[in-house]
């Protein structure tokens, strides 16, 4: 149960200050953080939740990398599912949360879409939802790499989390323009249920692209970084 506690409140953190910076934050008058800002509080939430958690669980806080580190043969399978449950209801928890502060606006507004993720007219750069797919294959596949990588026995040990954090802030600089950037499962979700229509309509693409990248990313090291 500890172990999904983690899992749950790691998620919840990353939904919490990556998204929240997004919501409240990128474009405050006078003071916005912008791109940059909201991509280094995703990579934030990561390092600091792998730190806080990841000796407890693993520090996934992602069904699509508890999904890839299975395929990579670094989780067993009997744990997948509490695992996703927990990272799903560690997000959608955050965005109620996030979603308890924004209306305590008299301005706020669903119109923006709650720091959702969409493809087409609902893509920030209004990219197709190819585009959108294959953005969000590759990169997620590529913060498997990293992932497995910097998690090896080989590597050098405790600075894993920097890694990753780093590496997912890049996916960020890369990808918000066009997807908005999800390549997590439970981040999609859990802002999508409070935005509802289109965002709902449009999250099954950040569940199936994520996983699939996951997947191959997997696939890819268990190739290249197979021991000789």
């Amino acid at each position: 149960m500890k172990k999904y506690l983690a899992e749950f409140f790691g998620t919840f953190w990353l939904v919490l200050g990556g998204c929240g910076t997004a919501l409240f934050a990128c474009g405050f008058p006078n003071n916005g953080v912008g791109f940059l800002g909201v991509s280094l509080a995703f990579g934030l939430t990561v390092l600091t939740g792998a730190y806080a958690f990841g000796h407890i669980s693993g520090g996934h806080f992602n069904p699509a990398v508890s999904i890839g580190l299975w395929a990579g043969g670094r989780f067993e399978g009997k744990e997948l599912v509490p695992y996703i449950i927990a990272q799903v209801l560690g997000g959608i928890a955050a965005g109620g949360v996030l979603y308890a502060i924004a209306t305590g606006n008299a301005d706020f507004s669903l119109a923006g879409g709650f720091a959702s993720n969409g493809y087409g007219e609902h893509s920030p750069g209004h990219y197709s939802a190819f585009a959108c797919f294959v953005c969000e294959v590759v990169l997620t596949g590529m913060f498997l790499v990293v992932i497995l990588g910097s998690t090896d026995g080989r590597a050098p040990a405790g600075f894993a989390p920097i890694a990753i954090g780093l590496c997912l802030t890049l996916i960020h600089l890369v990808s918000i323009p066009v997807t908005n950037t999800s390549v997590n499962p439970a981040r999609s979700l859990g802002v999508a249920v409070f935005a509802g229509g289109w965002a709902l309509e449009q999250v099954w693409m950040f569940w199936v692209a994520p996983i699939l990248g996951a997947v191959l990313g997997a696939v890819v090291y268990r190739v290249v970084g197979a021991r000789d």
